[in-house]
């Protein structure tokens, strides 16, 4: 495969076998339902000896999710992290942990050493003050540099993200929306190439591009017309869903049905998450009880509108940091003494037979 050119952010992509990704769009319709989390600082919390819980009994923290059906597992990625454990060797070990038990594996790559959503891109240090056209070389060499050691130590990516909440454009200033879309689309085809750069055509990652407008068609269509008008290919959409920032059921329920019969692409809520505790209602009607059993009953509903979707485009839903250290945050799945909570149980009466 040769890489594409990328110019003004146009794409041109030669493949040596150019019916492959007609192939590729035609597997994904027969892709399974994905039950994920990101579970990227379970390995964190159990390093410093945080005991995870079924009914008082330790149990590895994936082997509770596995045994309630969850068979995704989305690990984000940090180019240069100082205070999170983020980086390579720590999400490839995860990676194989998670494989070793038949998880499929979501890469998400943040391209900055800390968190990348739509307040705030940052530019790894090691990126400050390259051009443009340095930039896009560092994210493809970046990139393909990353899905090779992923390649090379058993544990491939099913899928990657470019770029993380990516409404507001990523490595700010340089690919800032609204203002640098050119600039953006570059980093974007850039990273795409990357990943496939790194693979040979027969097993290529699908591509998953990530926003946070579960709740808002207009912002969603806004952004997925503008990127598809610079001719970029990507295989799934995700969407982040949180109701307190993104709007009621019916508006994730209306922007589900747009997006599927506007782009036909598989949808993924790829970030999702309800607290257990009063913390986000607390001045406000709630949607459900912020309590362990209302918690349960938001992802029971998010997941029957997704796969409500028309033409079986709802492909998945992934909880966001549900096994943090000591029950840290009130989504978590687990109490601060680490017994899981009720919300574990939504995906078995779907798996278990």
């Amino acid at each position: 495969m040769k890489i594409s050119s990328i110019t003004s952010g146009k794409i041109f992509l030669y493949v040596c076998l150019p019916l492959a990704f007609i192939f590729l769009q035609l597997k994904l319709n027969g892709q399974e339902y994905a039950i994920g989390a990101d579970l990227s600082f379970l390995k964190s919390a159990e390093d410093r000896g945080f005991q995870f819980k079924e009914n008082d009994i330790v149990k590895p923290g994936l082997q509770i999710f596995k045994d309630h059906g969850y068979n995704w597992i989305r690990l984000r990625l940090f180019h240069t992290p100082t205070e999170l454990p983020n980086n390579l060797e720590y999400t490839i070990a995860l990676a194989k942990s998670a494989r070793a038990m038949g998880y499929k594996f979501l890469l998400d790559l943040h391209y900055s050493d800390t968190w990348a959503d739509p307040g705030k891109q940052f530019l790894p240090k090691a990126w400050e003050g390259k051009s443009h056209q340095e930039l896009i070389k560092a994210v493809l060499d970046y990139t393909t540099s990353v899905i090779k050691s992923f390649s090379q130590s058993g544990v491939l990516p099913e899928m990657v993200q470019i770029g993380n909440e990516v409404i507001n454009g990523m490595m700010w200033p340089d690919g800032k929306l609204p203002e640098n879309w050119d600039n953006f689309a570059d980093l974007i085809i850039a990273g795409i190439n990357g990943v496939y750069a790194a693979c040979d055509i027969t097993d290529l990652p699908k591509i998953m591009i990530h926003i946070d407008q579960g709740g808002n068609m207009v912002k969603t269509k806004y952004f997925f017309d503008k990127l598809l008008s610079y001719g970029i290919k990507f295989d799934y959409i995700g969407q982040s869903y949180y109701p307190w920032w993104h709007g009621s059921l019916l508006d994730l329920r209306d922007n589900m049905y747009f997006m599927a019969k506007e782009y036909k692409k598989p949808i993924i809520v790829v970030e999702t998450a309800y607290c257990a505790t009063p913390t986000e209602y607390k001045s406000k009607p709630a949607p459900f009880p912020e309590t362990p059993e209302g918690q349960r009953d938001f992802l029971d509903e998010i997941n029957k509108i997704v796969m409500s979707t028309p033409d079986n485009l709802g492909a998945g839903v992934f909880w966001w940091e549900p096994a943090t250290y000591g029950g840290g945050s009130t989504r978590d799945f687990f109490d601060e003494k680490g017994n899981v909570l009720p919300v574990i149980t939504v995906f078995d009466k779907y798996t278990r037979h």
